[in-house]
């Protein structure tokens, strides 16, 4: 195995046991490197009376009125487990089925939906979502126009993985959680561990006027576990969690079988990674240089570039949750986001991504595209409305309801920061451009104000850097700035080695509030003169 300077050290940091940090990552492949060719919907979804809804109520809705309409069906399946000290604490399971109407009626929506798959009821909600519309359009002040789309009949999409967890036996999965708990608790200064996996089977079926119809079935998981150590005399606790993204894959994630997460490995260093961090000093706040592991940063690139960058938070169409952008369109193709070696990308077919689909819930046909490009704002994520208002002949695929029984809108797509395209630069050849500065690695809290510029982060674990050489851990970190002068400072970023999808189950956005799942894949980081925070100090501690 290859060695580096850094690596006696950091091998104790990275999240994969054993492992030189020059090696830790993987770029992932492209979609057709990923074999779905086994795949298919499962038959229980594809037994539903998915043509005969069609057919009913596209005829309906043209027959009351509309020019245009779509039908969505929506089964969501989801399994929760949780665990803390040893014993199981919760199971849950629930199905969402469901399905929607949404048509056009002189340039205006109109929505409606039902839990009866019936082709009666598909007659009476397309009716019922044209009269909403009706209502509507002396309301309306802006005329829906589609963006065009080719037509996709009899298309189908299922995503990459190998085994559903939906067909592994509760009982042989809390049995793998317990002893994944099991070998937490039984660690040397561990006084309480937290386990919990969230699991969810989704699938669609899609039909416009166009001539459009699309079945869809995607998997994803989250595992998660958590060490926490009590100090009763001092009354206080510190934690440390484990840094496996949720992520599109399949029940073999969890048992390590596709050896994509080494879980005995990180649960060995866990313990003393948590034993450091208790007795670690607390950080000197002020400028400082800092190396940000794909772990940390994924979550920056969430809050600061991916709602950021949703095309009706920038036009003050959305702003009721979360608030709106500071990249307004009069700045795309001239905003500096960031450095020149700046390029992000939005993407609905990256392998194992949280918002990949082979087609969104508009029939557009899932697809990547650069948001900032060089350091310029150049892109913005987008439905079959919102792009012609752009001036854009097509969508980039961003329409998503998390329910039969919500509009669809514009929802975020996986949004990575690409690596070093010319050299595969490792995260410890980063580190070791570092004199005084930190290493962060995985995330907790957040916060930003509601333009998406003004932001505050903290990370898992915290590693001093002094003279390029890692020098064990600190403690009460937060690194605080504004979106263009914190990615305005970034000097370098990693290579193809460093790149790691991160992401999360529970992006919130909308009034009814939807939650969607999406990933964002980047490199490691080199930022100079941040501003870092101590957050004991700041807390009056």
């Amino acid at each position: 195995m290859h060695s580096c300077s850094v690596c006696t050290i950091a091998r104790r940091v990275f999240r994969v046991a054993g492992e030189c940090c020059c090696h830790r990552g993987r770029v992932a492949p492209s979609l057709d490197e990923v074999s779905i060719a086994t795949k298919v919907v499962d038959e229980q979804f594809r037994a539903l009376p998915l043509t005969a809804l069609a057919d009913a109520a596209l005829s309906a809705a043209r027959a009351a009125g509309a020019s245009y309409a779509d039908l969505r069906v929506h089964r969501l399946l989801t399994q929760s487990i949780r665990l803390r000290d040893g014993r199981v604490e919760a199971i849950s399971d629930s199905t969402d089925l469901g399905f929607a109407v949404r048509v056009i009626v002189d340039g205006t929506w109109g929505f409606a939906s039902h839990a009866v798959l019936s082709p009666d009821s598909a007659v009476e909600v397309a009716r019922r979502a044209v009269t909403v519309a009706t209502t509507l359009r002396a309301l309306n002040r802006e005329r829906v126009e589609l963006a065009a789309e080719p037509v996709y009949d009899s298309a189908e999409w299922v995503s990459a993985y190998d085994i559903d967890p939906f067909e592994v036996p509760t009982p042989e999965k809390t049995a793998l959680l317990l002893d994944y708990s099991a070998r937490l608790q039984a660690a040397d200064g561990v006084d309480h561990v937290t386990g919990s996996l969230l699991q969810v089977k989704e699938q669609t079926f899609y039909a416009d006027t166009f001539g459009s119809r699309i079945t869809q079935q995607r998997v994803r998981l989250q595992p998660q576990f958590e060490a926490i150590t009590v100090d009763p005399a001092a009354g206080v606790f510190e934690t440390m969690r484990t840094l496996a993204a949720p992520a599109g894959r399949g029940w073999e994630y969890v048992t390590g079988a596709d050896g994509i997460w080494d879980w005995a490995g990180e649960f060995a260093q866990m313990p003393e990674w948590l034993a450091e961090k208790v007795m670690a000093p607390t950080v000197i706040p002020g400028s400082t240089d800092l190396v940000l592991d794909p772990s940390n940063l994924w979550l920056t690139i969430h809050e600061s570039i991916g709602h950021a960058t949703e095309y009706d938070r920038a036009i003050g169409y959305e702003s009721a949750y979360a608030g709106t952008s500071f990249a307004t369109p009069d700045q795309l193709g001239t905003l500096r986001y960031g450095t020149p070696i700046m390029r992000v990308t939005g993407d609905r077919t990256e392998p194992h991504g949280l918002a990949s689909v082979g087609y969104d819930d508009e029939g557009v046909a899932g697809q990547q595209w650069d948001l900032v490009r060089d350091g310029i704002l150049v892109g913005y994520q987008l439905d079959r409305v919102f792009a012609p208002r752009l001036g854009l002949d097509r969508s980039n695929g961003c329409s998503y309801a998390d329910s039969a029984h919500h509009v669809p809108i514009q929802r975020m797509a996986n949004v990575s920061l690409q690596p070093d395209p010319v050299a595969d630069t490792t995260t410890a050849e980063l580190i070791s451009r570092v004199e005084d500065g930190l290493y962060i690695v995985g995330d907790k809290s957040w916060s930003i104000d509601m333009q998406r510029y003004n932001f505050q982060f903290t990370g898992q674990r915290f590693f001093r850097i002094r003279d390029g050489e890692l020098a064990g851990q600190v403690r009460d970190v937060a690194y605080q700035a504004t979106t263009t002068d914190f990615w305005g400072s970034m000097e370098a970023v990693g290579g193809p080695s460093t790149w790691v999808l991160g992401g999360a189950f529970n992006c919130g956005k909308a009034q009814p509030g939807q939650v969607a799942a999406v990933s964002h894949g980047c490199p490691s980081v080199l930022v100079r003169g941040i501003n870092v925070l101590n957050t004991r100090a700041e807390a009056g501690q």
